[in-house]
């Protein structure tokens, strides 16, 4: 069927709206018309190659929409469900099995390879190869062809033009803080960056009963506008030590919990050292390949920390993506807030948008 797909096709080069040739869904597919889908950070760092996606490629991973068609062996959607997309999984592996699909055995290639696992792309242009299967979805396509396993049903009266981030970026920061660190009730935070997972990850905080919530970035507005949103206290790392005025806002202790956003490696080091006794650190932001960070592990041995790299806040996603929808539905997790909608022909000023930090959390809307 013929669709149209935003096409990136070089490093630091915009994506081009082309239309592409969609095959059938496989039997454990299901093809998806787009309602929605969010833009992240990973998108544009693969359309940069960080990670080597085979170019031309139809990136896009935060994706909602409504099933079209079904695959074969497909026994758990059907034509009009609506769904939340999230990365792909085997389901088989051991991670998949212990209920961690995230650090499945297969994610590289799943997510990041191009292709379906038999080397098969969804898209044709013409009879030019266009990269499909991005975290299972490839979302910045009216329509593509997804694996069921990663198609999270919602309920017929869901806000589907909201919903895509709950797949990723909203996912990844409150999945860290709820399922990773789980921050508890009266317990302390130091969230480093304020995009879209940090601020989640601070409303998550926040609905997890935290209650010092500190902010760390270098944009006043943004420490602003988390401070319009909850948090307690906030740290310009531009003009002070974040380290000692983290410690002094603790009272010298430090924080139970830590979130670094950023992939900075200078930040992650101050996150480590913003820690109390026995504290618990994440580390969520994506860095280019082969990076290092500075880790002072002379005088950080005696402190009894944690710290975990987390990839999409360790959920399950059939799980806890309507548990992010319940806590939004009674108030309690308003992500919508982080949300800027733009049409889908509007994609590159949507980029661009979320790379000057204009937007917090772009949305496409088809």
């Amino acid at each position: 069927m013929k669709i149209t797909a935003a096409v990136a096709t070089a490093p630091q080069t915009e994506l081009e709206i082309r239309e592409l040739e969609l095959d059938e869904p496989r039997p454990d597919e299901v093809t998806v018309r787009m309602v929605a889908s969010g833009v992240c950070h990973t998108d544009a760092i693969v359309r940069d190659q960080w990670y080597p996606v085979p170019l031309p490629a139809v990136l896009g991973h935060e994706g909602a929409g409504v099933v079209t068609a079904v695959g074969s062996a497909v026994t758990d959607l059907a034509v009009g469900d609506k769904v939340v997309l999230a990365p792909a999984s085997c389901g088989e592996c051991e991670h998949c099995i212990t209920g961690h699909p995230q650090y499945c055995v297969d994610y590289f290639a799943l997510n990041f390879g191009g292709s379906r696992a038999d080397g098969s792309s969804s898209f044709a242009d013409g009879s030019d190869r266009v990269s499909s299967n991005f975290f299972g979805q490839s979302s910045f396509a009216s329509h593509s062809n997804v694996r069921a396993r990663n198609a999270v049903k919602v309920s017929d009266d869901a806000p589907l033009e909201l919903l895509g981030p709950l797949g990723c970026g909203i996912m990844t920061g409150s999945g860290s803080v709820l399922n990773v660190l789980r921050t508890s009730p009266g317990e302390s935070i130091a969230i480093f960056g304020t995009g879209a997972v940090g601020l989640a990850g601070m409303l998550a905080a926040i609905a997890a009963g935290a209650t010092t919530v500190i902010m760390v970035d270098i944009v006043p507005s943004r420490l602003e506008f988390a401070r319009e949103l909850g948090a307690t206290h906030v740290v310009n790392s531009a003009e002070v030590d974040a380290v000692a005025e983290i410690r002094e806002i603790t009272g010298g202790r430090g924080v139970h919990t830590a979130l670094d956003t950023t992939g900075v490696p200078q930040v992650f080091s101050q996150m480590t050292k913003s820690l109390a006794l026995r504290g618990r650190g994440v580390l969520v932001g994506a860095a280019k390949l082969g990076t290092e960070a500075p880790f002072d592990i002379g005088t950080l041995l005696t402190s009894g920390i944690t710290i975990s790299m987390v990839v999409e806040g360790d959920a399950v996603p059939r799980e806890f993506i309507p548990r992010l929808i319940s806590l939004y539905e009674q108030g309690l997790f308003p992500f919508d807030k982080l949300v800027k909608t733009y049409d889908f022909a509007d994609i590159n000023a949507a980029f661009a948008d979320s790379e000057s930090g204009a937007t917090i959390k772009p949305v496409l809307r088809f």
